[in-house]
C-alpha cells in the first residue's frame, strides 16, 4: 500500500521515495508552467479516477502525469521522434533506475505516449486511462462539470494556470515546430497549423494515393 500525502481534501500525492524524486526532476529540468501542468494532470486524473470507481496505482498514475510533457524540452527537439514518445522513454529511464517492475514501466511508458491519441486509452489500464483523462480536462476541458467547483478551484489554488491556454500552446508549438513530421496524424498538427506559417499538413488520403504502389 503507497503511502501518500495531501494535497487536497481528496487527492493524495503519493509519499514515497520514487515521487519525491520524480517531482525533484520534473522541478529541475522543465519549466514552472509544465510542472504545475503535470501536477494538475495528476490531480484531475486522480479524481476522475475516484469519480468512475476505478481502482488504480496512484505512484504509477503520478509518474505518468509528471512525466509526460518532458519530451518537449530543447534536449529532445531534434530527436525526430514523437514528443510524447521521448517523455515516455524518460519515463522508462527513471523507472528502470529504480528498479521498477517491467509491467509498471510498460504502463506508464503507454500512458505518456498515447495521451495525445483520444479514443484508445479510455478502454486500457486504469493509469493509462487517467493519464489521458487528466490531460484532457486540464488542457481541453473534457468533463469540466465532473469535477465540483471547490475540488477545482483548491487545486488550481495549489498550481495556479495563469495564461495557461496561450502558454501551453506556446510549449508545444516550441517543442515539435522543429520535428513537424511527428504530427502526421495527430492532434499536433493543429497547432503547428496555427503557429507554424509554412508548415504543412501531412494529408493520409494523398499519401495513399500517392505511394509508389500502382494501384
Amino acid at each position: 500500500m503507497t503511502a501518500m500525502t495531501t494535497q487536497t481534501t481528496k487527492v493524495r500525492i503519493p509519499d514515497t521515495k520514487l515521487a519525491d524524486e520524480a517531482t525533484q526532476l520534473i522541478r529541475d529540468t522543465t519549466t514552472e508552467l509544465i510542472y504545475h501542468h503535470s501536477r494538475r494532470v495528476y490531480s484531475f486524473g486522480f479524481l476522475q479516477g475516484l469519480n468512475r470507481g476505478l481502482s488504480f496505482d496512484p505512484e504509477l498514475l503520478y509518474i505518468g502525469a509528471m512525466f509526460h510533457d518532458v519530451g518537449l524540452g530543447e534536449p529532445f527537439r531534434t530527436s525526430g521522434r514523437r514528443f510524447e514518445v521521448d517523455s515516455a522513454n524518460e519515463a522508462r529511464r527513471f523507472l528502470q533506475a529504480h528498479n521498477v517492475p517491467e509491467d509498471s514501466i510498460r504502463r506508464v511508458w503507454t500512458a505518456i505516449a498515447l495521451h495525445t491519441t483520444p479514443g484508445i486509452p479510455e478502454f486500457m489500464e486504469p493509469e493509462v486511462a487517467l493519464v489521458t483523462a487528466g490531460v484532457e480536462y486540464d488542457v481541453l476541458g473534457i468533463g469540466y462539470q465532473s469535477i465540483s467547483d471547490a475540488d477545482r478551484a483548491e487545486i488550481v489554488a495549489l498550481h495556479p494556470r495563469p495564461d495557461f491556454k496561450r502558454r501551453i500552446l506556446e510549449a508545444f508549438t516550441e517543442g515539435i515546430r522543429h520535428k513537424p513530421e511527428t504530427t502526421f496524424g495527430n492532434v499536433k498538427a493543429d497547432v503547428l497549423e496555427h503557429f507554424v506559417p509554412d508548415f504543412e499538413r501531412g494529408d493520409f488520403v494523398r499519401t495513399i494515393l500517392e505511394s509508389q504502389w500502382p494501384e
